[in-house]
């Protein structure tokens, strides 16, 4: 067979399937190879679906018999351990606390993919408990996991977290796309260091219900492509009101319904972009360089670039998180079976305690600052703080940076302002930017206000297109 998995968008996996010279049962097969062949080497892969090529078979039959569901059909797609699946994959959150964890119902997003006809392949590691653990623990790492590492580099470049195995594994052609969870850069960090597209949407566009939270404010899941494309088809499929949700019910006035008429190649036209300065302090010269680069690409494209603009810096504050996690964690074990051995953050702590040679490599600081909190949300701390961080990064940071510059949207280097746009539950699409001369990857990402994600696709789309700078690592 001529067609090769490396790189391959859906819709061309599509155009193979649909004249059947591939089925699903095949495609299947060969991005199992590829991770038998090199997930050794990344650890990004934590779990596979056994049932897997008994649903790509069954895709086959179906879409014979009947045609084609949708753009997704018999498309193999990874997920990430923090989001439940009803089948024959745990959900661990990437604790040794829960690794016998089955969840009783898929998440209301998997529920969205199995519908499309998506095939679940399996789970991605991540850092632990989405990087809600501990200090100083290495993007990546999970007690049951073990480290992922960067496809680019491994042992050499970060490879970003918490969503660190869903990106790895895209980046590696381990699956058509993954999904990934956003509390604050967790897809945008992991997607700019792998060389990724990926989406962090405004809180409630995509349903919550089923994953493990940090955050009732700011969580919310995301898709994580290859290409631009390829993004846009996972969020439309993604994006639907759940009666388990409120968040979705605001949401579903703004979802578009085909966010691929967004996919527009003279996207960047006319189009204002701002720039802070202040935000590119973390990066080296030659990472520096490539945002350069990226810049005088964008003006090329049409867009008009603002350099600098003035932008609040979001304070390193994290009552919000700490308060809402025992109160969202807490709720979340309601649902989990009688045998597993923590029902509480509290259990957790200890089990980690008792298990510390396998659980606590890096320790548990983090969880144990949630626990000292009441979990019941009234202390004057977190009302103040959740208002404080609404007025810090909305009414005086992304709404009036874009309001007072005539902007359409702003501009960041890989997940830098990542904070600002989390605690406005604002979206983001990060596209790769290039590479340093040892290869390492760089992102540009575009902000902009609530439900703009028709907006940001179409920034994106014609960014990419203008430079198509990602390419394979070659392990």
């Amino acid at each position: 067979m001529s067609f090769t998995i490396i790189e391959a968008t859906i819709e061309a996996i599509q155009q193979e399937m649909n004249t059947g010279k591939l089925s699903a049962k095949e495609l299947t097969m060969m991005y199992l190879e590829q991770i038998a062949a090199y997930n050794n080497d990344i650890n990004a892969v934590l779990e596979i679906n056994p049932e897997a090529l008994h649903i790509a078979e069954a895709l086959d039959t179906e879409r014979a018999e009947k045609g084609l569901r949708g753009p997704l059909h018999g498309i193999p797609i990874l997920i990430k351990d923090n989001i439940n699946t009803n089948d024959k994959t745990h959900t661990t959150a990437g604790s040794v606390a829960l690794q016998n964890h089955y969840a009783d119902e898929d998440a209301f997003i998997v529920k969205k993919l199995r519908k499309a006809g998506a095939v679940i392949l399996g789970k991605t590691n991540l850092t632990e408990w989405a990087n809600f653990m501990t200090e100083g623990m290495p993007n990546g790492y999970s007690s049951l996991g073990g480290q992922v590492m960067n496809p680019y580099g491994p042992g050499k470049f970060d490879v970003g977290g918490s969503s660190s195995g869903s990106g790895a594994a895209v980046a590696a052609n381990f699956a058509a796309g993954a999904i990934g969870t956003e509390t604050s850069g967790s897809i945008l960090s992991p997607g700019s260091r792998n060389s990724l597209v990926g989406i962090k949407p405004t809180v409630g566009l995509l349903s919550r219900s089923g994953i493990i939270p940090i955050s009732n404010s700011q969580d919310t899941a995301g898709p994580m492509t290859r290409t631009v494309t390829d993004a846009a088809i996972i969020l439309g499929v993604l994006a639907d009101r759940d009666d388990e949700d409120s968040a979705t019910f605001i949401a579903q006035h703004h979802k578009n319904p085909n966010y691929s008429v967004s996919l527009n190649k003279k996207g960047l036209h006319n189009k204002r972009l701002g720039i802070s300065r202040e935000y590119l302090d973390a990066l080296n010269e030659e990472e520096l360089a490539v945002i350069e680069c990226a810049l005088s690409d964008l003006q090329k494209a049409g867009a008009t670039i603002i350099d600098p603009v003035k932008l609040p810096t979001c304070p390193e504050n994290v009552n919000v998180l700490l308060h809402e996690f025992k109160n969202g964690i807490n709720a979340y074990f309601k649902n989990i079976q009688a045998n597993i051995p923590v029902h509480s953050l509290t259990e957790v702590i200890q089990y980690n305690e008792a298990h510390q040679e396998k659980a606590l490599k890096y320790g548990q600081t983090v969880l144990q600052k949630s626990k000292e909190k009441s979990g019941r949300l009234v202390e004057a701390e977190y009302i103040n703080s959740r208002l404080n961080d609404l007025k810090t990064s909305q009414e005086d940071g992304i709404d009036a940076t874009i309001e007072e510059n005539q902007l359409d949207a702003l501009l960041f280097a890989n997940h830098h302002g990542a904070e600002l746009a989390a605690k406005a539950g604002y979206p983001s699409i990060t596209v790769p930017a290039g590479y340093t001369s040892e290869g390492k990857p760089v992102g540009i990402t575009f902000t902009s206000k609530a439900f703009s994600e028709a907006l940001l696709i179409e920034l994106a789309y014609a960014f990419e297109q203008a430079t198509k700078h990602r390419e394979a690592p070659r392990f």
